[in-house]
């Protein structure tokens, strides 16, 4: 034997693998894209039990969720949230006050997700604070006033139908509100419990026929829970996009109704009375009861702003003298009158 030679070690030979297997392992966790993108805080199991996060649009539904995986979703552009010449609020200020002066709303806005069709929307909501996501619509401008039944209304309004679908499918259930819309009133408390509706929709005017072909709905405000029938409807509803010229996508929904849609789906659909989920088109003759209004049959922002305004004014005149008198509530609501809506009557002039 030649003791000159170089002995085989076992150990120098197990040392190196380990050595190439660790240098490996670490240039894999280093280039992972979760790496760099890692957050302490959002990534919290408390936030996100079991899984991970999809996407930025999960990220934000779950910011906002309830418990019971519900939120409340609004769409705001740059019209919204900058003031006119003139103007010491814009429509997003009227809105989010309405839930200040509101009864049982203010907690409600943990629960809002304001999306962005445009950059100056999302940055303006990202200063509030609030819940916030930044829709991007390829080669598409939403930034100015779109005014009702103008294409880029209907475009817009398209699109905004397409996203919502997009939350049902991830298993959300929401109310949908419209910016022009005041909370005067926690709405949750005036909707069906346990799940009685699949659809639960606002209407410009009530009446109690209960055949759904003779409601006049209004897509500015309504509630759905997320199951197979909800997301077919929307489907449904969006795939006549295309065979719907000169229609905006709630009337499109109107004729889908009437066409029987909803049988057909087994879909159960509560239409609210204005007494509560009032509007400009019928207001609400009940000033104790009224949940919310909207700035309904209104052709431009300018008029809606107006008026909304002292709507607000009207609200905040009733909290008011309820506070100060109390005791004669129902003698107070029944002598309320609100404002004449002049501003939008005369928009369609």
């Amino acid at each position: 034997m030649d003791h000159n030679s170089k002995q085989f070690c076992p150990g120098s030979h197990v040392m190196i693998y380990l050595l190439v297997a660790i240098a490996v392992y670490v240039f894999v966790w280093f280039s992972s894209p979760f790496f760099g993108n890692y957050n302490e805080t959002n990534s919290s199991p408390s936030n996100f039990p079991g899984i991970g996060v999809k996407d930025e649009l999960e990220l934000a539904l779950r910011e906002a969720s309830m418990p019971n995986r519900t939120v409340i979703i609004a769409v705001i552009n740059k019209a919204y949230v900058e003031r006119g010449v003139n103007e010491e609020a814009t429509m997003l200020d009227l809105f989010l006050e309405s839930f200040w002066v509101g009864e049982n709303t203010r907690s409600l806005l943990e629960h809002l997700l304001l999306v962005a069709v445009d950059q100056t929307a999302y940055e303006r909501c990202q200063f509030r604070r609030l819940h916030c996501y930044r829709l991007v619509t390829e080669g598409v401008d939403f930034a100015g006033e779109k005014v009702y039944m103008s294409q880029d209304f209907i475009n817009m309004m398209w699109r905004r139908t397409l996203f919502l679908l997009e939350i049902l499918k991830r298993r959300y259930n929401f109310i949908f509100t419209d910016i022009d819309v005041m909370w005067f009133r926690n709405p949750f408390l005036r909707l069906s419990p346990l799940k009685e509706a699949d659809l639960e929709i606002s209407v410009d005017t009530f009446n109690d026929d209960p055949r759904p072909e003779n409601k006049y709905i209004n897509t500015g405000f309504y509630y759905i829970r997320s199951n197979s029938k909800t997301i077919s409807l929307f489907h449904t509803w969006y795939s006549q996009k295309n065979n719907s010229t000169g229609k905006k996508e709630q009337d499109v929904l109107q004729d889908l109704i009437r066409g029987g849609l909803l049988q057909k789906l087994d879909l159960k659909v509560k239409f609210l009375e204005t007494r509560y989920f009032s509007g400009f088109c019928q207001d609400s003759k009940d000033i104790t009861a009224v949940t919310t209004m909207h700035a309904n049959c209104c052709r431009n922002s300018k008029a809606k702003f107006r008026d909304l305004t002292t709507a607000l004014r009207d609200w905040k005149q009733f909290k008011a003298a309820v506070f100060q008198y109390p005791e004669i509530i129902d003698r107070i609501g029944l002598d309320f009158k609100w404002t004449a809506h002049t501003e939008c009557l005369n928009s369609w002039q």
